[in-house]
């Protein structure tokens, strides 16, 4: 996934989960969030940041929050990209547990969750995956969430359901950065989640993470990275 009008920024404060305060061009301007997490490892004061520009006069923000850097590492905190990223990726095939699909469809209603992705492959196998972004890193160890995210839970007891109704299920975390060591839910912020996540495993959910190529204005899917559920 490319972007386009990318520029460099620092980031000044951050006033609510969607608005923050940058400076750019010598100047301080408003800028859209486009991460309701905490990313309060990565959103702090005079970091360089990677801003997209809009056009749009209809806007309240000219600029939109893409990209942050962490000492050496880019982050991609963007939270809408990462379903554009695994579907892409599952399409060229770089997914390699996700094989021999004919048909994707983004968005899909099942009972009372509506999951990012419904498939079908060539063997007559129907499933549902649900994508995860990733963003939280600490000595290369990448964790989920950074905040309670009772959604999350919600979409991994629907996925328990689908599987047992013959479903092919996923949970795919999206790894918004480049050499990790592995993935791992973050207990410490959201035992429950870790719970439900243990569970979906022992149910038969795949949970796969990938990391990701982040350049300033690019992001990829690319390599497996091995998930820690202890």
């Amino acid at each position: 996934m490319k972007y386009n009008n990318i520029k460099i920024a620092k980031f000044i404060n951050r006033k609510n989960r969607f608005i923050s305060e940058i400076e750019i061009d010598n100047k301080i301007e408003l800028c859209h969030v486009k991460n309701t997490g905490r990313c309060k490892e990565l959103l702090i004061k005079g970091v360089d940041i990677f801003v997209q520009e809009n056009n749009n006069i209809n806007r309240k923000t000219k600029y939109s929050l893409i990209c942050v850097k962490k000492g050496n590492i880019l982050v991609n905190i963007d939270s809408q990209i990462p379903n554009y990223v695994a579907k892409e990726a599952i399409e060229s095939g770089i997914v390699k547990e996700i094989k021999d699909i004919t048909t994707i469809k983004q968005e899909v209603k099942y009972k009372n969750s509506r999951f990012d992705m419904y498939f079908e492959t060539n063997k007559g196998k129907k499933g549902f995956i649900e994508i995860k972004g990733v963003t939280l890193e600490d000595n290369g160890i990448v964790k989920f969430p950074d905040a309670p995210s009772e959604r999350a839970i919600k979409h991994i007891n629907e996925l328990i359901e689908a599987k047992k109704e013959g479903y092919e299920v996923y949970i795919l975390f999206v790894i918004q950065l480049k050499n990790v060591k592995h993935f791992e839910p973050n207990k410490e912020t959201h035992y429950k989640f870790y719970e439900t996540l243990k569970y979906a495993r022992d149910k038969g959910v795949h949970i796969l993470a990938y990391d990701c190529f982040v350049s300033y204005d690019e992001i990829i899917l690319k390599d497996n990275v091995d998930v820690i559920i202890d």
